[in-house]
């Protein structure tokens, strides 16, 4: 991973492109084994405490590359750094119980609402002007969540609250994750994440432990932490080759790995409601995302005419 060193102008943003697919690649199989280990009485905090635990140990080596000392792991934002790691560790225990109960393709959808949810409290976080056609992307966004959930219809199970719950987490670690953008470095971050995560967890995992019975679950709970760590140092990378305005609409191959991997190991097909309120969700985002490429050409512009 440390080969890869992000270019200074961005200019291979083919290779950011791949990146992300390789991203998305290793997240799904964070949640597909995270599935296959709660099905199996895995207890979720467990499940959550080893990719955090791997991740943490990974990012430990790498950070004390050249010895071990404390200015290694300071860091001038340690409120906005523990923060961040908290609300992505929660919104990991939300999805690894929400997974028990509801199928990878709805928690999926539901996860990509996030960017609709940043959009929303960009206003009052971060000061961003919302115009008219991102906010009836935000409404058309919700619509879309309405559709995948059906909370008013008999099918509708409470676990897609907890997804719900994750996404919104995740959209406030996103947005922390901006802010701290150039002013944190990344290895930071990356040990904080799994610092918070394994140490929170710790009791919970030990009260209830729960040893593996075959080595594929012994595989998959050393290598949940692996594919969490390695898809967070790749994410970043990718970014490092092109912008995020690029590199957005690769995220939502998310959504077809974790679709593929349903049907072929656990034997779940999307449903209509599923599929409309995901094309909706990825309408809404690529709406958000297409103003934000047309505001930062325009900003572009008045800078060369300045």
């Amino acid at each position: 991973m440390s080969g890869l060193a992000p270019t200074s102008n961005r200019d291979l943003p083919i290779l950011g492109m791949g990146l992300m697919l390789v991203t998305y690649f290793l997240f799904s199989l964070v949640d597909v084994s995270a599935k296959w280990l709660v099905l199996a009485s895995v207890p979720a905090l467990q499940v959550a405490f080893l990719r955090y635990a791997g991740h943490f140990v990974i990012s430990v080596g790498l950070i004390s590359r050249g010895g071990i000392t404390l200015n290694r792991f300071s860091t001038e934002q340690p409120f906005l750094v523990i923060l961040r790691a908290a609300l992505l560790m929660i919104a990991t225990i939300f999805n690894f119980f929400s997974v028990k109960y509801i199928p990878l393709t709805l928690t999926s959808t539901i996860l990509f609402s996030s960017p609709i949810i940043i959009c929303m409290l960009s206003w009052p976080l971060l000061g961003e002007r919302v115009g008219l056609w991102r906010w009836a992307a935000i409404m058309l966004g919700f619509i879309g969540v309405l559709i995948a959930i059906r909370p008013f219809d008999e099918s509708f199970h409470w676990a897609a609250l907890l997804s719900l719950a994750g996404a919104f987490c995740f959209a406030l670690y996103s947005i922390i994750t901006r802010k701290l953008s150039g002013v944190v470095a990344v290895d930071t971050l990356q040990f904080y994440s799994g610092f918070v995560g394994t140490i929170t967890l710790l009791p919970f995992a030990l009260f209830n432990w729960t040893n593996p019975t075959n080595m594929i679950e012994l595989s998959m709970m050393i290598g949940i932490g692996v594919f969490a760590w390695a898809g967070h140092e790749l994410l970043t990378r990718a970014h490092g080759f092109a912008p995020a305005s690029t590199l957005m609409p690769f995220g939502y191959s998310f959504i077809i790995y974790l679709t593929i991997w349903s049907m072929l190991i656990f034997g779940h097909i999307p449903d209509i409601w599923t599929i409309t309120g995901a094309v909706i969700i990825i309408i809404s985002s690529m709406i958000i995302w297409a103003r934000e490429r047309h505001k930062i050409k325009h900003q572009a512009v008045i800078l060369d005419q300045s």
